[in-house]
């Protein structure tokens, strides 16, 4: 699926959050926003899944505007793994991952053999079949990301959105979960949009960045050329020197 972004902005109240964002990303592209806290990247999130408000300028899936949109269409082609994990039911792990087929589903009719083997294959994939059994609630804030990881792969759409991925995940888990992304690009066609704040990580798993700051794009493309020293000083405030980009 592809996903373009023409001159948004956005506000919450008075303050503003983008300033004429402009992005494109073709189906299969894997694409990571950086930049500082506040910078604008989730808000960018927001406009391309259709959660935002007071969005100004235009955002298309697939050539078609977001607005011409009806919502299940718009769950039918776009996983989102959000920032903050919230599981306020009792519920097995297997039935969180299955949430993901919902969109796909009959009302009336409940799941198929095809959703079952959705499920089957997302909690494969995620590596979660230890934990398919188990209390979501009960469960680490790293294991509940990866168990929603997986109910977004089990949606099965065109474009896979990650707000902070791997935020709770120890080193191992991080390296595999951008392994897997690199996989659903590559392999299955799907497109990445993904917001990170490890630098390092980002530069080392996705083949483009944009750098942004306060509402802005300020840089995109290939990280060697969008983390430079002078950039990472200016954006982030910091001596390069201490951040390990490998560039």
């Amino acid at each position: 699926m592809s996903v373009e972004l023409r001159g948004v902005g956005l506000a919450y109240g008075d303050r503003v959050a983008l300033r004429s964002v402009d992005l494109r990303l073709e189906p299969g592209q894997r694409l990571c926003l950086l930049g500082p806290n506040g910078a604008g990247k989730s808000s960018v999130l927001r406009c391309v899944v259709g959660t935002a408000q007071r969005r100004t300028g235009a955002c298309l899936l697939d050539g078609i505007p977001l607005e011409e949109w009806s919502r299940l269409g718009i769950a039918r082609r776009v996983a989102v793994v959000p920032g903050q994990v919230t599981l306020p039911f009792a519920m097995r792990v297997e039935e969180v991952v299955a949430l993901g087929r919902v969109p796909h589903q009959h009302p009336f009719r409940g799941p198929r053999a095809a959703d079952r083997a959705a499920v089957a294959r997302a909690i494969a994939r995620v590596g979660i079949a230890d934990l398919a059994d188990r209390d979501a609630r009960e469960l680490s804030l790293g294991e509940r990301q990866l168990v929603v990881l997986a109910m977004a792969i089990a949606q099965e759409t065109g474009l896979l959105v990650l707000d902070e991925p791997t935020a709770h995940l120890d080193l191992r888990h991080q390296v595999e979960v951008m392994a897997l992304l690199t996989d659903l690009a590559e392999r299955d066609g799907v497109t990445v949009l993904a917001v990170l704040h490890d630098v390092g990580l980002a530069a080392r798993c996705f083949p483009r960045l944009i750098l942004m700051q306060e509402g802005r794009v300020v840089a995109d493309g290939p990280p060697v050329e969008v983390l430079s020293a002078a950039r990472v000083r200016s954006v982030y405030g910091v001596d390069p020197r201490f951040v390990a980009v490998p560039v």
